[in-house]
């Protein structure tokens, strides 16, 4: 078999391999696909897309899956046991949390799913875990980051990554409902709302990012996700597409304090110096042309 094309035989192996796709196609990754994944979200939601493009449930989670593959990639290597019962616990919790709110309220408030989002269990998307966890690695990465030396403080380091996933949801939140994806209800006359989101859904975020970075906090060796950082330039890639996406969305219906927020996610991403800029440099050839 050629070089080229063997196999990798360890779990070592493997993880270089995936890390070479990764740093190889960062800019189709973390730039190409968010910026075409805005286009194509707002053309479904104003109504431009026929079917079956129009909010395409394999597409959004392909799409979100390859987004998430710097970060994925990343954290692979640093899997040990206990991180697998905290990762496999949080996903249990994200299941758990969410089949509560859609059948009782809490904590978010009342909401149901306007689009697909794929294949369900019980009415919650079985690619649940793919777009929450994610977000909540994202933020204590960043946190790890610009805190330096503060990050050994238990309590800096928890209420900082936590004040930061709540951040995040301050920009998904807003575009997810103005795109239909998922839409709150039995508002009372007296309910105060974020870009049609209630303040309830963010007080649930409170709950829910508090549970999950506590997980993750058990679950990981801060010293070894310092390590990897240190060596992976690409780890926080997935950062730049949220900015870019939800972003990019928010910006076209008219969400602006999101924006801006967005936006203070790209400065922070600055400010770690773990950002390349050279990947906004568009590529002299795509992966796909030969």
């Amino acid at each position: 078999m050629a070089e080229g094309l063997r196999l990798p035989r360890t779990r070592r192996d493997a993880e270089a391999a995936l890390d070479r796709l990764v740093r190889e196609n960062r800019f189709t990754i973390s730039v190409f696909f968010p910026l075409n994944g805005a286009v194509l979200l707002v053309a479904s939601a104003m109504g431009w897309l026929p079917d079956p493009l129009a909010f395409n449930a394999f597409l959004i989670l392909f799409g979100t899956l390859v987004m998430r593959s710097p970060l994925l990639v990343g954290v692979l290597p640093l899997f040990t046991r206990r991180a697998v019962v905290g990762v496999g616990a949080l996903t249990a919790y994200a299941y758990a949390i969410e089949y509560t709110g859609i059948t009782t309220g809490w904590p978010y408030g009342w909401f149901y799913y306007g689009i697909d989002l794929g294949p369900t269990v019980a009415g919650v998307p079985i690619g649940l875990p793919v777009f929450f966890i994610p977000l909540v690695m994202n933020a204590y990465l960043l946190c790890l980051l610009l805190l330096g030396s503060r990050a050994q403080n238990t309590l800096i380091r928890l209420v900082a990554v936590i004040l930061t996933v709540l951040a995040m949801d301050v920009v998904l939140d807003p575009g997810a409902v103005s795109l239909g994806f998922w839409e709150y209800y039995r508002l009372g006359e007296d309910a105060i709302l974020f870009y049609g989101v209630p303040l309830s859904n963010y007080a649930g975020w409170v709950v829910s990012a508090t549970i999950a970075v506590l997980a993750l906090d058990w679950a990981f060796d801060r010293s070894a996700l310092l390590t990897r950082l240190d060596s992976t330039e690409f780890m926080l890639d997935d950062l730049v597409s949220f900015v870019i996406l939800w972003g990019g969305i928010n910006a076209w219906f008219g969400n602006w304090i999101p924006v801006v927020v967005a936006g203070l996610f790209g400065i922070g991403l600055l400010k770690t110096d773990r950002f390349d800029s050279r990947l906004l440099r568009i590529p002299r050839r795509f992966p796909w042309q030969s």
